[in-house]
């Protein structure tokens, strides 16, 4: 059985208390659209409130360090955001790779515990304008994901989820083509089954970020390989969020 297209809402360095009601909006919407799953990755100050609020979505984090512990000012484990209620965590996001100088084998090594934490894992992968103009993207993007996926991942179709963001798209309001998120995401399923097995890596969800809202979201989900969403700056309201589930519901809906 095909697993329900995952509706990601990144909420980056936004919100406070006051967005908890974005929240519980959300979460009460999702309880009426069970062909999607629906999760939110707040602040890490926002993950135990979110996590008290919620009933039907999934909470998680957007980083976490490699340690279990120690004196690493500023850090928070992979055990602290589980303890606070955090079911996955993304990680290896442009953003932390760009602005915090993260490479593959710190992600891989973050990947590893998360997941001996007992979470989730989405790791992020995409290329720049000069990868892509250069027709090298592709290429990239299967590295990216090699280096920076721990080793030895158990039960990977519920553990591992790819999320696509090509670097170029996030937050410039222009997402990537159907035919190039295809395109894409064919080649990363490919790489999945060749390093997991027909079974498993055929059954791990990709999904695709950068500039995704509910004008563009019905046809991105319908393109082959898409299973899901990285939804950021519209993630932020309840409404523009779950329109972008709606329509994501819709295509399921016509394909039943």
């Amino acid at each position: 059985m095909a697993q329900r297209p995952f509706i990601v809402g990144n909420w980056k360095m936004h919100g406070t208390r006051a967005m908890l009601s974005e929240a519980r909006a959300i979460d009460r919407a999702a309880q009426r659209l069970m062909q999607v799953e629906i999760a939110l990755a707040p602040p890490f100050t926002l993950i135990h409130p979110v996590r008290r609020e919620a009933e039907q979505i999934g909470v998680g984090a957007q980083d976490c360090h490699p340690a279990d512990g120690g004196a690493f000012t500023g850090d928070i484990s992979a055990a602290m955001v589980a303890d606070a209620g955090a079911g996955f965590v993304i990680l290896g996001h442009s953003e932390r790779r760009e602005t915090h100088g993260e490479k593959d084998k710190l992600i891989a090594e973050k990947g590893k515990a998360a997941l001996d934490a007992g979470l989730k894992l989405i790791l992020c992968c995409g290329e720049n304008q000069e990868k892509r103009d250069s027709g090298k993207a592709t290429d990239h993007v299967l590295r990216q994901i090699k280096a920076s996926l721990p080793a030895d991942i158990e039960d990977p179709v519920e553990r591992l989820t790819i999320a696509y963001e090509p670097i170029w798209a996030i937050g410039s309001g222009k997402a990537a083509s159907v035919e190039d998120i295809v395109e894409m995401h064919t080649a990363i399923r490919a790489f999945l089954v060749k390093t997991f097995g027909e079974e498993d890596g055929a059954g791990i969800r990709i999904i695709y970020g950068g500039s995704v809202n509910a004008e563009n979201a019905a046809e991105i989900i319908a393109g082959d390989e898409v299973g899901g969403a990285l939804v950021g700056g519209a993630s932020l309201s309840a409404e523009s969020f779950m329109n972008i589930v709606l329509a994501v519901q819709e295509v399921i809906a016509n394909r039943d």
